[in-house]
């Protein structure tokens, strides 16, 4: 059983996910084999909102040089989490902007 904590790593803290927190729309670094209803629920169990979708994001391996080192950035798993109109805001979230 995967606990709500190893599902959601870290929130995506970028302009264009800043962006969206006006429509109650939240992007999260999530764990590469997680669902949309796990993503969902642990939403919904760390901050005590109700989730209406999730949309999810495979980010791709990128090739990366340093001098003549070459190598590649890791695969991981983008979840853009919407909120329904009557729940409450991610607190967290509220004193960035």
């Amino acid at each position: 059983m995967k606990l709500a904590q190893d599902i959601i790593i870290k929130p995506i803290i970028t302009e264009a996910s800043m962006d969206n927190i006006g429509d109650k729309k939240y992007t999260f670094k999530v764990q590469a084999g997680a669902t949309k209803p796990e993503i969902a629920k642990a939403v919904e169990e760390l901050f005590g909102v109700k989730v209406a979708c999730v949309n999810t994001i495979s980010m791709k391996k990128k090739p990366k040089r340093l001098g003549v080192h070459f190598g590649y950035t890791s695969e991981w798993k983008k979840a853009i989490v919407t909120l329904t109109a009557d729940s409450k805001t991610i607190e967290f979230f509220d004193g960035l902007n």
